[in-house]
């Protein structure tokens, strides 16, 4: 029972990623361009999580509750999402969605140094690998920055989108060995119904972040003005809306429940296996550009999934004293 539910928040966590990346390009190529509406709708989707907690609540009267350090943890969370998701807004709405999604590589490269910091995550050689080379593939796409660039966005502003989404990189790469930091430092038992409301209350922090930009920054109207002018009209633009506020609770659910049940790390890694099928989808779906240097990227990308499944096969089969060869408890 207990593979069957790391399965299922894998399959959330991969499909999410995939989905939430695909409709945030959606948003921005039938005329979207406000920012902080797009890191709003990341995490908008949050009631979707009271109808199954309500069940729960019914069935089990006696669960768990998140404490005031899980509470207050999950708020800081929260105010580190909605400011990772503004930076990346500011990368996926300048940036093509297969340099972009290559690019978030760099985010399992903090995640490993971070996670290695914080938990004390053990690394073996073929994960070490495996992360060298994903760096290393996303780092690759620096080199073709001027043939890449779509024609409305200028130099500087893709420069700026590359920057912004490394940032957020850094960002997202510390958010998950510190919810697994959470997990482990908590005083009482923590069970899945405790996940889900410590990501309920991440997710509502990170809404309201958002919505103060948006009221600061008048993006309602903005917002209004957008679905009006939509070239696909506007109950396909608002169902595009919703569609990427389900899509990415979803991968927040597999996030929280992957790191729950394994580790930061694994979550990290599960994120990155799908760049190659994100970037697949948008040479079809968008028609951009698979430039030799992407070609090379993926390669190297594909490499580093196999290393490090390797890795964990060979780990599985040996002693943990053999394979281990970095980490501290």
């Amino acid at each position: 029972m207990e593979w069957t539910v790391v399965v299922l928040n894998c399959l959330a966590l991969c499909i999410g990623t995939t989905a939430g990346l695909m409709s945030l390009r959606f948003y921005f190529v039938h005329g979207g361009s406000s920012r902080w509406f797009c890191s709003w709708l990341e995490t908008a989707g949050w009631p979707i999580l009271i109808l199954p907690l309500l069940i729960i609540y019914k069935r089990q009267p006696d669960v768990q509750h998140v404490t005031l350090y899980q509470c207050l943890a999950s708020c800081v969370i929260g105010i580190m999402t909605g400011v990772n998701n503004y930076m990346d807004a500011w990368g996926v709405s300048y940036l093509p969605l297969s340099t972009y999604s290559l690019l978030n590589a760099t985010e399992l490269a903090f995640n490993a140094v971070f996670a290695f910091l914080l938990v004390s995550q053990k690394f073996t050689f073929y994960s070490i690998n495996a992360v060298l080379l994903l760096t290393l593939g996303a780092v690759l796409l620096a080199f073709q920055t001027k043939s890449d660039k779509p024609e409305e966005v200028t130099h500087t502003k893709y420069i700026l989108g590359f920057i912004l989404t490394l940032g957020a990189a850094v960002i997202y790469g510390s958010i998950l060995p510190i919810i697994e930091l959470v997990y482990k430092r908590s005083k009482c038992r923590v069970t899945y119904t405790l996940v889900m409301e410590m990501q309920l209350i991440m997710s509502f922090t990170a809404t309201v972040i958002c919505t103060i930009g948006m009221v600061v920054n008048k993006d309602f109207e903005n917002v209004e003005s957008e679905v009006r002018a939509s070239d696909i009209g506007e109950v396909k633009f608002y169902i595009g809306l919703v569609w990427i506020a389900i899509s990415w609770q979803i991968f927040l659910i597999g996030v929280f429940g992957v790191i729950f049940l394994t580790s930061s790390l694994l979550s990290g890694i599960l994120k990155t296996v799908f760049i190659p099928v994100t970037q697949v989808l948008a040479v079809i779906i968008y028609h951009e550009n698979f430039s030799g240097e992407k070609g090379l990227a993926l390669a190297m990308a594909l490499w580093g999934f196999a290393s490090y499944f390797y890795g964990e096969y060979l780990k599985s089969k040996q002693p943990a004293n053999v394979t281990e060869i970095i980490g501290h408890d």
